[in-house]
């Protein structure tokens, strides 16, 4: 996602504090004002709201993400599973046509034997389980009885197995709605709260959250592997595109979106959330990040953007900004992974 503005200290590099990280959007926003008035410090607050809102609905947008995805995988798995009971119900039929074939010869023959009977019962296994009758038929109905017995038994496990799925799916279903709302609650207060700012005031807040950013030196600048190069040349193409929450792209991205496109167009899958990026590869250490890396912010890796050299990443920051390039340090560094 992208809702972020506040500084601190990366994970890896606590004396980061030399390069500005520790500053914060307030005093730049100060700066870019000039001195404010003692009436600035409502302003200060509204801003610090904002930050907030924005940090929970990204957190809410990356569930919405997750609850999504397990709904996506969820229809797949009970599709099939329609697909094999379909399959194993057609088997079964063909099975007791055959074996009522079989009773219809003996009783054409000279009468049905009386065993052959408890075929048509409703529990085949009930039959087998009477040892005495199965002195009575051949070895070959028999094995008819056992292969029915067993397919029965498959039929009612992988009903049962998608009964089980169908109550996680709506489960799911429950849980992406929640976090819509939520995420859409909290967006239209921060809309609302930055919308109650003078002009200057919502200039300076965009401008603070960018230029007081530390740009953290001693950063790998080589050229992406041949692998990697298409998902960085596919991020550098989206620059510009709008910030959309839950979007995976062309047309818009969250954070996590873009970086599944990104490296979907190298051929690579990713997984659809930022937390589940951090360990789709390789974690490497923030002085060895190489152009196409995963950088995630946050203790609990709410974003996520692409390294891209020369200290910067590119990502979706939030709503109302486009898809852009940013100093890596721009946020706490969770993990820098190489997919």
């Amino acid at each position: 996602m992208g809702f972020h503005r506040r500084l601190a200290p990366t994970g890896f590099d606590r004396g980061a504090g030399a390069f500005g990280i520790a500053a914060c959007v307030m005093s730049a926003a100060a700066a870019a004002l000039g001195t404010l008035p003692a009436s600035a410090a409502p302003q200060d607050d509204t801003r610090a709201e904002v930050d907030r809102l924005y940090t929970q609905a990204e957190k809410a947008t990356e569930a919405f993400n997750k609850a999504d995805e397990r709904a996506d995988t969820l229809r797949r798995q009970i599709g099939t599973a329609q697909d094999e009971i379909a399959r194993q119900q057609d088997r079964i039929n063909t099975m007791r046509e055959a074996l009522g074939s079989l009773a219809g010869a003996q009783y054409r023959s000279g009468g049905i034997d009386p065993s052959l009977a408890l075929l048509f019962s409703d529990d085949p296994a009930d039959y087998l389980d009477k040892a005495a009758a199965l002195d009575r038929i051949t070895s070959h109905q028999a094995g008819e009885l056992r292969d029915l017995q067993t397919a029965m038994r498959d039929l009612s496990q992988k009903r049962e197995e998608a009964g089980g799925k169908l109550a996680e799916l709506e489960s799911s279903r429950k849980a992406v709605a929640q976090n819509k709302r939520t995420v859409e609650r909290k967006l239209a207060k921060a809309r609302r709260l930055l919308n109650s700012l003078p002009d200057a005031d919502r200039a300076a807040y965009d401008r603070a959250s960018r230029s007081t950013r530390a740009v953290l030196p001693g950063l790998g600048s080589d050229a992406p592997s041949s692998g990697r190069a298409a998902a960085v040349a596919a991020a550098r193409s989206a620059l510009g595109r709008p910030y959309v929450w839950g979007a995976n792209g062309p047309g818009g991205f969250d954070c996590s979106g873009l970086m599944q496109w990104s490296y979907a167009r190298a051929g690579v899958g990713l997984p659809r959330t930022s937390q589940a990026q951090r360990y789709a590869g390789r974690q490497v250490p923030l002085s060895q990040a190489r152009p196409g890396d995963l950088v995630t912010y946050r203790s609990d890796a709410s974003h996520v953007g692409m390294y891209v050299g020369n200290g910067q990443v590119i990502h979706a920051p939030y709503p109302g900004a486009p898809v852009r390039y940013d100093p890596v340090g721009m946020m706490p560094i969770s993990s820098v992974t190489r997919p």
